[in-house]
């Protein structure tokens, strides 16, 4: 067997010789101390670009998605949400959980936006019935919904809406470098709207581990104290910083190589028989697929037995998932190259024999 194709996920990239450099060579100290100069370096750098006043280093997106809500809703009030974001969707019921936030999912539309009208009939009236609508969370590129981008007049939008209703926004932007090269744009500008914005450094940045979470420095002191009752509250986290810097200062670049690599995807498979993608939905590093005929016994003999998704695919030399019945997702990445794609396209085709 050749070269192991893994399009399960853009998680599965590997660090960079850089990386790894950097992590040997970090400046450390204790960071729950603020003391590690590595750490504060990623939150300042982090802020800049996302042009907020300050940034949080967390071990993972769905840390940074928790925090923030955390820290914009007090328990027992209600979190307006789509219904296919990755926070209601993957992220264990976290908010809930330990943050007793009630969450309201709302219809995502194909593009990942919610209907204004939906939003505006959701936010709730002063009742002691209700309980009081604290924040939105809006998801960019929106994972499920193949991997679109939310365009800055969008949020700007949606902004409008709650700001005569003192709610907050959050911004779930672990691929919001995506967006930002999807739709040709400063990232600053998809953040502008926001109270809180996350962002992963081990996605299509390329880091082994962390991300991000910026807002104004009030929040994140909130964010910070919510982080450490977590469990979040790490040490000597420059080893972790120290890749996550070269990530935003050398790796955003790659990010629109990634996006070429998935549309020659998309081209590859519209030809395959037997196969459907709606080329008209493919904005970034993520598309999804069906098969229309007949799967080939080798998938069979993989998914016998199997009823939760999603689970993992093993084609040949390619990895990927099955989401549901028939549905598939590929995500390009760091580490994935033409040749690679090319391999793929010469692949997909044995699903149905």
């Amino acid at each position: 067997m050749g070269k192991i194709i893994d399009l399960r996920s853009d998680t599965v990239t590997m660090p960079t010789d850089e990386m790894r450099e950097a992590i040997a060579n970090a400046r450390l100290g204790d960071d729950v101390f603020c003391e590690d100069p590595t750490v504060n370096q990623i939150e300042e750098l982090a802020a800049k670009i996302m042009g907020k006043e300050a940034g949080l280093l967390v071990p993972s997106g769905t840390m940074g998605n928790l925090v923030s809500l955390l820290s914009h809703c007090a328990r027992g009030t209600e979190v307006l949400l789509g219904d296919k974001s990755h926070t209601f969707y993957y992220e264990a019921g976290g908010i809930s959980a330990f943050g007793g936030i009630h969450s309201r999912q709302l219809k995502n539309q194909l593009d990942g936006t919610i209907n204004f009208n939906d939003i505006k009939s959701s936010i709730r009236i002063d009742n002691v019935h209700f309980p009081k609508t604290s924040a939105i969370s809006l998801e960019n590129t929106h994972n499920l919904c193949n991997g679109s981008p939310i365009t800055v007049q969008y949020i700007k939008d949606v902004s409008d809406i709650i700001r005569a209703n003192d709610i907050k926004m959050h911004i779930d932007g672990a691929r919001i470098f995506n967006a930002a090269a999807a739709l040709d744009v400063d990232v600053k500008e998809l953040a502008l709207y926001a109270d809180s914005i996350t962002f992963c450094l081990s996605k299509g940045l390329s880091a082994p581990v962390g991300s991000v979470v910026c807002g104004n420095e009030e929040f994140i002191y909130h964010a910070r104290r919510n982080r450490k009752a977590l469990g979040g509250g790490m040490r000597q986290a420059g080893i972790i910083a120290a890749a996550g810097i070269v990530s935003l200062n050398n790796m955003t670049s790659q990010i629109q190589e990634d996006h070429n690599n998935a549309k020659i995807l998309m081209e590859g498979i519209s030809q395959i028989d037997g196969l459907s993608i709606d080329i008209n939905n493919i904005k970034s590093n993520i598309l999804y697929f069906d098969i229309i005929e007949k799967r080939s016994k080798k998938l069979l003999s993989q998914t016998d037995g199997k009823n939760s998704y999603p689970f993992d695919i093993i084609l040949d030399n390619i990895y990927f998932l099955e989401t549901s019945p028939n549905r598939f997702r590929l995500v390009t990445h760091y580490g994935i190259n033409a040749e690679d794609i090319s391999e793929v396209l010469k692949i997909l085709p044995t699903m149905m024999n």
